[in-house]
């Protein structure tokens, strides 16, 4: 009897347990079809159309309109111009129900279920095209069991408003094709060089293969993989009676030919901004490329128009860039920031034809700096270890070491004084000064510096001094570094984003730029001092321009062949009150026959001086409130009794 009462007892409390199971997902179910309906009464569908028109805009630091990327939503066509194939290929192979169901597929939930029960993983998806289209053109590419919700119930709200062939549309003008290329127009004209009316069966099955997964089935980055798809696009196609076997096979064995008549796919100006824009978003708040270029994102920047257009105009004025010895264009990159912020005002990558996304030497390059690392890895240092602008330093031929490990520096001119002040070493760009001045004070001393400034320094020896660093930096580095001097000790962090609002709010960056205690005031009032110096009358003469100080520094690096005398880079960072700039120019890939005669002084430095002339107006202060120094001035005289006098200020 006892038994027969627990085993009464067990399934009582299963009982239980089972009602409130049911109750629970009773629970949820009404919650999730609550937010559907929600998300369905709050959505405005009815604008979906007019949505697709909108691109993501590029704000400049005032708020304006600067520029806009090419989304899904631009270029868009009608379905009576794209061919019946195609849509036909889309139907088949993504959603070969999509005329019979209302925006969601019941059988083809059940049949992707058992499926993949089946095989033990997720290999078939049940998305119809509808869904589909609410995550292109609505919803963020968020994968969460709400944003299946919203994505189902917006799918219903999308079919009572619009007709199929209208959705079809949609879709076919918000999917993503792969290499940037975004709606069939775009990819048309992307892979095969024409307008989405004038595909073949052979080319529209390819274009119908990549929906799924755009990088793996592209003919650009894989043409097995395109027409292996390709064919199992066509397969679907004759299943659902689109084709015959005989049409199949002859698309099929139809070869395409590729060719590329996108053209840039950044619709708006400034494209090496937005380049910029687009690499920070990544790295710095986790979007990715599909993201921006589909979500209609408004991303609000540190430009500022007059100082990026007129960057750009310098750029285009090939006169101002010297020439390989070959004859030929020479590379360059420039950076503008505001010392203030940190925020960039200006960038151009590259010289000649912009390449979407393409490699940057603004801020992706890595290269030795060469003089212009003087300032922050062996004179900031120095001052800061009680060391005076006119302290003599010690210039003659030396080698510093013994046996195979020595390092015998030499000055660009190969002459020597045999001891010159440090502000006049600075100005001439003395070598072996600054090598002797690092030893003094220790290598260790210059290497932390140099990370306060925000560099690295793999495996340093005395030839950081110099410019000799790994793993290298870029002019956004050095105008970063060099922003400390006009912000009295404080380095700011660079940043080209403000902040980016999406379709559903602000995006949290995954960091905040930061700032850093670089040294004293009193340092950077002496270092600006010098460098000053270095553009009234040093190596940076030719920078020089009428209404503005300018202080800054040059650096050139030697082109690394024996027996060839030339420079393959050369440097020059600058700064006023309001902004720093950084300008490169080089060469990409040097040789014997492909460097520059011309050191830093006839190439960058003349450059930063014509970008300057054009954005002066835009600038802001213009003097620094530092006393020059004297080019006459000697070091103060040592007194028997300045030790005494030290220590009682000390003490007092």
């Amino acid at each position: 009897m006892k038994v027969v009462m627990r085993m009464i007892q067990t399934l009582w409390r299963k009982f239980h347990l089972t009602q409130i199971a049911i109750l629970l997902a009773a629970i949820v179910v009404l919650a999730g079809l609550g937010a559907g309906f929600y998300f369905m009464k709050s959505a405005d569908v009815e604008t979906l159309k007019q949505g697709l028109s909108q691109s993501t805009i590029i704000y400049d630091r005032d708020g304006d309109k600067a520029s806009k990327l090419s989304a899904t939503r631009t270029n868009s066509v009608s379905i009576e111009k794209m061919p019946e194939h195609l849509q036909e290929a889309i139907v088949a192979v993504e959603d070969n129900r999509f005329y019979e169901h209302g925006g969601f597929d019941v059988k083809g939930i059940f049949r992707a279920a058992f499926t993949n029960l089946m095989a033990g993983s997720r290999v078939q998806g049940a998305s119809t095209l509808t869904q589909q289209l609410t995550k292109n053109a609505l919803l963020s590419p968020e994968k969460t069991y709400r944003r299946k919700i919203e994505e189902l119930f917006l799918a219903i709200e999308i079919e009572k408003v619009y007709k199929k062939e209208e959705i079809l549309e949609m879709y076919l003008n918000t999917s993503y094709f792969g290499n940037g290329a975004w709606g069939v127009q775009n990819a048309a004209k992307r892979y095969f060089g024409k307008d989405v009316s004038e595909l073949t069966l052979a080319e529209s099955s390819m274009l119908a293969g990549m929906v799924k997964a755009p990088s793996r089935y592209n003919p650009i980055d894989s043409m097995d993989n395109a027409v292996d798809r390709r064919q199992v696009v066509l397969n679907q196609m004759v299943k659902y009676g689109y084709l015959t076997e005989n049409e199949a096979d002859e698309a099929a064995n139809t070869e395409v030919t590729l060719k590329d008549a996108s053209g840039d796919p950044l619709k708006g100006k400034y494209a090496h901004y937005a380049d910029a824009v687009i690499n920070e978003a990544i790295s710095r708040y986790g979007l990715t490329q599909d993201d921006l270029l589909s979500q209609g994102y408004n991303i609000y920047t540190a430009m500022d128009q007059n100082v990026q257009a007129g960057l750009e105009d310098v750029y285009e004025n090939s006169t101002v860039f010297p020439q390989t010895v070959n004859g030929e264009d020479t590379q360059s990159a420039a950076v503008l920031m505001d010392p203030k912020s940190g925020g960039v005002l200006g960038v151009v990558g590259r010289r000649g034809e912009h390449v979407f996304r393409g490699f940057s030497f603004a801020t992706q390059m890595k290269k030795s700096p060469g003089s212009t690392i003087k300032p922050l890895a062996v004179y900031t240092p120095a001052l800061e270890e009680g060391y005076k602008p006119t302290d003599m330093l010690v210039d003659e031929k030396m080698s510093f070491g013994k046996g195979e490990g020595a390092y015998s520096p030499s000055n660009y001119s190969d002459t020597y004084e045999g001891e010159m002040p440090m502000y006049r070493a600075i100005e001439k760009s003395a070598n072996v000064p600054a090598v002797w001045l690092l030893d003094q004070i220790g290598l260790s001393k210059g290497v932390n510096s140099l990370e306060r400034f925000g560099l690295e320094a793999k495996d340093p020896k005395l030839g950081l001094a110099l410019g000799d660093i790994t793993p290298g930096v870029s002019p956004l580095q050095m105008a970063e570094a060099y922003s400390a001097f006009s912000n009295d000790g404080v380095r700011k962090e660079t940043f080209f984003i403000q902040k980016i609002i999406g379709p559903e709010g602000e995006i949290k960056p995954k960091w905040e730029p930061k700032e850093v205690k670089v040294t004293s005031k009193e340092v950077t009032d002496e270092m600006t001092a010098m460098l000053l110096g270095v553009v009234e009358r040093g190596s940076g003469k030719r920078a020089q321009v009428d209404g503005v100080d300018i202080a800054g520094k040059t650096g050139s690096t030697q082109v690394p062949i024996e027996g060839i005398d030339g420079t393959e880079d050369q440097w020059f960072v600058g700064y006023t009150p309001n902004l720093v700039g950084a300008v490169w120019v080089g060469v990409e890939e040097v040789s014997k026959t492909n460097y520059m005669t011309t050191n830093s002084s006839d190439g960058a430095v003349p450059l930063f001086g014509e970008v300057v002339s054009k954005i002066l107006p835009y600038i802001g202060e213009t003097s620094f409130d530092v006393d020059a120094i004297d080019d006459n001035a000697k070091p103060e005289e040592e007194h028997w009794y300045d030790g005494i006098v030290e220590k009682w200020n000390e003490w007092f």
